[in-house]
């Protein structure tokens, strides 16, 4: 299963990357695998997986942030595993050529 989480803290500042570092940190550290893109970051792994990292990072821009808005997004197929790299690779195949990705981390 596949979820692309966004998590938009609205605080008294407008920079607000400190916290979206520390949401960053408790994805990695989740251990599911995850692509950061400029404006959202997929996770691969169960639904309870999912929702928990999701809870949690939520959570942290609630400490820092009055206001926050969180939106996540699931692609759930059966039996499928490994998505967050097969999904590119099928429409690169299908295309007949590689287009731009965010660089492996």
């Amino acid at each position: 299963m596949l979820a692309d989480l966004a998590i938009i803290p609205i605080a008294h500042s407008p920079h607000t990357s400190h916290i979206l570092a520390d949401i960053l940190k408790t994805i990695k550290e989740s251990g599911l695998p995850y692509q950061l893109t400029p404006t959202s970051t997929c996770i691969e792994g169960n639904w309870d997986e999912i929702v928990a990292v999701a809870k949690r990072c939520h959570h942290i821009a609630r400490i820092e942030a009055p206001h926050v808005v969180t939106t996540l997004r699931f692609e759930d197929d059966e039996m499928q595993e490994g998505k967050l790299k097969s999904n590119l690779e099928s429409v690169e195949e299908k295309a007949g050529e590689a287009f731009e990705k965010m660089p492996a981390t």
